[in-house]
């Protein structure tokens, strides 16, 4: 038999992806930054400076969020890569925004309600973003689809309270971040755990709505 018999005859193996389920990362980053922003937020963070979350902004929110974006690409996962790469701009972009403009504006009494303004018009417009990806992580999972509700509302009670000048409902709109904090971090708990293959498992649930074969 020849060299090139001996291929066309003999199975080809099917292809094994080279990397890891890069989600319980995005998940993680999100859940980070989130909290760290929305415990300030919430009016926690009284004996510090509340600027915790600038630096995490960039480099894990922002970056790590990103990387696991471009890696659901990789995996061919338009849902992961879609969530993970904007979020992670997201990030990203507050950080530079508050940098460049936002601190300067927020610390001066003239220029404060500019400032609030600023951030309910990113909020709006995520909010408008995370909707329709809200009603498409009804096709992933329960843990997703909580990740993605909780978000919605966070956004929508921030947009608001930031529009108005409300201090009370930005305050709310932190502690509901809080709780989209937790559920991220409980999906990318699940995610390790379940990825990891060990006697541990988390579960996720079910999607709501079974995604089309």
């Amino acid at each position: 038999m020849s060299v090139n018999e001996d291929t066309q005859t003999r199975p080809v193996a099917a292809p094994v992806s080279g990397i890891a389920d890069p989600a319980p990362l995005g998940l993680a980053a999100f859940a980070l930054t989130t909290f760290l922003l929305s415990a300030f937020n919430a009016g926690w963070m009284t004996h510090s400076s509340g600027l915790a979350w600038v630096g995490y902004a960039l480099a894990y929110g922002g970056l790590c969020q990103l990387l696991a974006g471009m890696w659901e690409f990789r995996n061919r996962n338009v849902f992961g890569a879609t969530a993970f790469s904007s979020y992670g701009g997201f990030w990203i972009g507050l950080f530079l925004y508050f940098q460049l403009y936002g601190a300067k504006l927020a610390t001066h009494p003239l220029t404060a309600g500019l400032f609030a303004k600023d951030v309910g018009w990113i909020l709006l417009a995520f909010a408008i973003f995370n909707t329709y990806m809200l009603i498409w992580s009804t096709q992933v999972n329960m843990a997703v689809f909580a990740v993605f509700l909780t978000l919605e509302l966070t956004e929508i009670i921030l947009f608001i309270g930031n529009f108005s000048g409300s201090s009370g409902t930005v305050k709310f709109g932190g502690y509901v971040g809080v709780v989209t904090a937790l559920c991220a971090w409980y999906t990318s708990a699940a995610g390790v755990a379940n990825g990891m293959g060990g006697r541990l498992s988390v579960p996720v649930g079910k999607p709501l709505l079974a995604p089309r074969v």
